[in-house]
Protein backbone atom coordinates (compact mmCIF):
# COMPACT_ATOMS: atom_id res chain seq x y z
CA UNK A 1 0.00 0.00 0.00
CA UNK A 2 1.54 3.38 -0.98
CA UNK A 3 2.20 5.85 1.77
CA UNK A 4 0.03 8.91 1.85
CA UNK A 5 1.89 12.20 1.85
CA UNK A 6 2.34 13.91 5.20
CA UNK A 7 -0.21 16.62 5.84
CA UNK A 8 1.25 20.08 5.53
CA UNK A 9 1.50 22.24 8.59
CA UNK A 10 -1.22 24.79 9.09
CA UNK A 11 1.41 27.38 9.96
CA UNK A 12 2.50 29.48 7.02
CA UNK A 13 6.23 29.41 6.55
CA UNK A 14 8.24 32.26 5.19
CA UNK A 15 10.24 31.45 2.11
CA UNK A 16 13.92 31.10 2.80
CA UNK A 17 16.13 33.60 1.06
CA UNK A 18 18.65 31.87 -1.12
CA UNK A 19 22.21 32.15 0.14
CA UNK A 20 21.31 33.93 3.40
CA UNK A 21 22.26 32.47 6.72
CA UNK A 22 20.71 33.16 10.10
CA UNK A 23 22.39 36.04 11.90
CA UNK A 24 25.43 34.91 13.89
CA UNK A 25 25.29 35.12 17.69
CA UNK A 26 27.26 37.86 19.33
CA UNK A 27 31.00 37.33 19.43
CA UNK A 28 31.13 37.54 23.22
CA UNK A 29 28.43 34.90 23.64
CA UNK A 30 30.33 32.50 21.38
CA UNK A 31 33.53 33.06 23.34
CA UNK A 32 31.75 32.49 26.64
CA UNK A 33 30.18 29.28 25.42
CA UNK A 34 33.56 27.93 24.33
CA UNK A 35 35.15 28.76 27.68
CA UNK A 36 32.47 27.30 29.96
CA UNK A 37 32.05 23.53 30.03
CA UNK A 38 28.84 22.68 31.93
CA UNK A 39 25.48 23.59 30.37
CA UNK A 40 24.33 25.26 33.60
CA UNK A 41 27.48 27.38 33.86
CA UNK A 42 27.27 28.16 30.13
CA UNK A 43 23.67 29.37 30.52
CA UNK A 44 24.63 31.55 33.49
CA UNK A 45 27.65 33.03 31.69
CA UNK A 46 25.63 33.71 28.54
CA UNK A 47 22.82 35.35 30.53
CA UNK A 48 25.33 37.62 32.25
CA UNK A 49 26.71 38.68 28.89
CA UNK A 50 23.44 39.53 27.25
CA UNK A 51 21.68 41.07 30.26
CA UNK A 52 22.01 44.85 30.39
CA UNK A 53 23.68 46.29 33.44
CA UNK A 54 20.94 48.27 35.18
CA UNK A 55 23.19 50.51 37.24
CA UNK A 56 25.88 51.10 34.63
CA UNK A 57 27.39 54.58 34.83
CA UNK A 58 27.05 56.84 31.79
CA UNK A 59 29.44 56.32 28.90
CA UNK A 60 32.20 58.87 29.52
CA UNK A 61 35.97 58.72 28.99
CA UNK A 62 36.47 57.57 32.60
CA UNK A 63 34.94 54.26 31.52
CA UNK A 64 38.53 53.29 30.64
CA UNK A 65 39.63 53.90 34.24
CA UNK A 66 36.73 51.77 35.47
CA UNK A 67 37.58 49.03 32.97
CA UNK A 68 41.20 49.16 34.12
CA UNK A 69 40.04 48.67 37.74
CA UNK A 70 37.92 45.67 36.74
CA UNK A 71 40.71 44.03 34.72
CA UNK A 72 43.18 44.69 37.57
CA UNK A 73 40.78 43.03 40.02
CA UNK A 74 40.70 39.93 37.79
CA UNK A 75 44.49 39.48 37.84
CA UNK A 76 45.31 36.24 39.64
CA UNK A 77 41.68 35.08 39.84
CA UNK A 78 40.21 31.89 38.41
CA UNK A 79 40.76 31.87 34.62
CA UNK A 80 37.68 29.68 34.12
CA UNK A 81 35.27 32.41 35.21
CA UNK A 82 36.83 35.57 33.80
CA UNK A 83 38.03 36.31 30.28
CA UNK A 84 40.42 38.92 31.69
CA UNK A 85 41.85 36.44 34.19
CA UNK A 86 42.23 33.88 31.41
CA UNK A 87 44.13 36.30 29.17
CA UNK A 88 46.35 37.48 32.02
CA UNK A 89 47.13 33.88 33.00
CA UNK A 90 48.25 33.08 29.44
CA UNK A 91 51.00 35.69 29.49
CA UNK A 92 52.16 38.75 27.64
CA UNK A 93 52.70 37.05 24.26
CA UNK A 94 49.08 35.86 24.13
CA UNK A 95 47.83 39.26 25.30
CA UNK A 96 49.90 40.98 22.60
CA UNK A 97 48.63 38.51 19.99
CA UNK A 98 45.00 39.21 20.95
CA UNK A 99 45.64 42.97 20.89
CA UNK A 100 47.15 42.65 17.41
CA UNK A 101 44.23 40.57 16.13
CA UNK A 102 41.71 43.10 17.42
CA UNK A 103 43.71 46.00 15.98
CA UNK A 104 43.72 44.36 12.55
CA UNK A 105 39.95 43.74 12.76
CA UNK A 106 39.50 47.41 13.70
CA UNK A 107 41.54 48.52 10.70
CA UNK A 108 39.59 46.25 8.36
CA UNK A 109 36.28 47.75 9.50
CA UNK A 110 37.67 51.29 9.19
CA UNK A 111 38.88 50.71 5.64
CA UNK A 112 35.58 49.03 4.72
CA UNK A 113 33.67 52.03 6.05
CA UNK A 114 31.64 49.91 8.49
CA UNK A 115 31.09 52.50 11.22
CA UNK A 116 29.03 50.29 13.54
CA UNK A 117 31.52 47.44 13.38
CA UNK A 118 34.39 49.92 13.80
CA UNK A 119 32.88 51.06 17.09
CA UNK A 120 32.68 47.47 18.37
CA UNK A 121 36.20 46.59 17.23
CA UNK A 122 37.51 49.84 18.74
CA UNK A 123 36.05 48.78 22.09
CA UNK A 124 37.80 45.40 21.69
CA UNK A 125 41.12 47.17 20.95
CA UNK A 126 40.78 49.38 24.02
CA UNK A 127 39.89 46.39 26.22
CA UNK A 128 42.90 44.37 25.04
CA UNK A 129 45.16 47.43 25.40
CA UNK A 130 44.03 47.74 29.02
CA UNK A 131 44.71 44.04 29.61
CA UNK A 132 48.22 44.64 28.22
CA UNK A 133 48.68 47.65 30.55
CA UNK A 134 47.61 45.57 33.57
CA UNK A 135 50.05 42.81 32.63
CA UNK A 136 52.89 45.29 32.07
CA UNK A 137 52.17 47.34 35.20
CA UNK A 138 51.27 50.49 33.25
CA UNK A 139 48.78 52.81 34.96
CA UNK A 140 46.23 54.72 32.86
CA UNK A 141 47.27 57.93 34.67
CA UNK A 142 50.77 57.53 33.17
CA UNK A 143 49.31 57.29 29.67
CA UNK A 144 46.98 60.25 30.30
CA UNK A 145 49.98 62.29 31.57
CA UNK A 146 51.93 61.46 28.40
CA UNK A 147 48.99 62.53 26.26
CA UNK A 148 48.74 65.78 28.26
CA UNK A 149 52.47 66.37 27.76
CA UNK A 150 52.03 66.02 24.00
CA UNK A 151 48.88 68.14 23.85
CA UNK A 152 49.32 71.37 21.95
CA UNK A 153 52.57 70.21 20.37
CA UNK A 154 52.81 69.58 16.67
CA UNK A 155 53.03 65.85 16.00
CA UNK A 156 56.00 66.46 13.71
CA UNK A 157 57.82 68.55 16.34
CA UNK A 158 57.01 66.06 19.12
CA UNK A 159 58.34 63.15 17.10
CA UNK A 160 61.50 65.10 16.14
CA UNK A 161 62.17 65.82 19.83
CA UNK A 162 62.23 62.11 20.74
CA UNK A 163 65.62 60.43 21.16
CA UNK A 164 66.76 58.90 17.89
CA UNK A 165 67.36 55.17 17.65
CA UNK A 166 70.64 54.63 15.78
CA UNK A 167 69.38 51.25 14.54
CA UNK A 168 66.19 52.67 13.03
Amino acid sequence: MPKSPKPKSAKPTAPKAAGKKAPAPRKAVKQAERQVESPRARKKATAALVAPVADAPPATPDVLDRLFAVVTSRKGTDPSVSHSARLLSRGRRKIAQKFGEEAVECLIEAVAGNTGELVGESADVLYHLIVMWVDAGVEPADVWAELRRREGTSGIAEKAARPHDPLA
